[in-house]
């Protein structure tokens, strides 16, 4: 391949292709915590239902606390690149 072959290849992967976070895995993995913390709240005497009164569903807010982790690291990811 000639240079100028190489660099376009390699720009347009760098644009177009993402490690993007698979939904059905932090949703999975959300579920999995969230039964955690229940049972964890539940061992140090807190009721499940005192936090969903305060936060709602944790489940859910669980998944969007790994969204937003997820696209930190995406973030930190491509300012890592782009610093190289």
């Amino acid at each position: 391949m000639s240079e100028h072959a190489i660099e376009f290849l390699q720009e347009w992967i760098g644009e177009k292709v993402h490690c993007q976070p698979s939904e059905a895995r932090i949703e999975k993995q959300a579920e999995t915590l969230a039964k955690e913390c229940a049972a964890k709240a539940a061992e140090v005497g807190i009721p499940l239902e005192d936090i969903q009164e305060e936060v709602g569903d944790i489940k859910e807010l669980i998944a969007s606390r790994l969204e937003e982790a997820a696209e930190a690291d995406e973030r930190q990811q491509a300012s890592s690149k782009a610093a190289k």
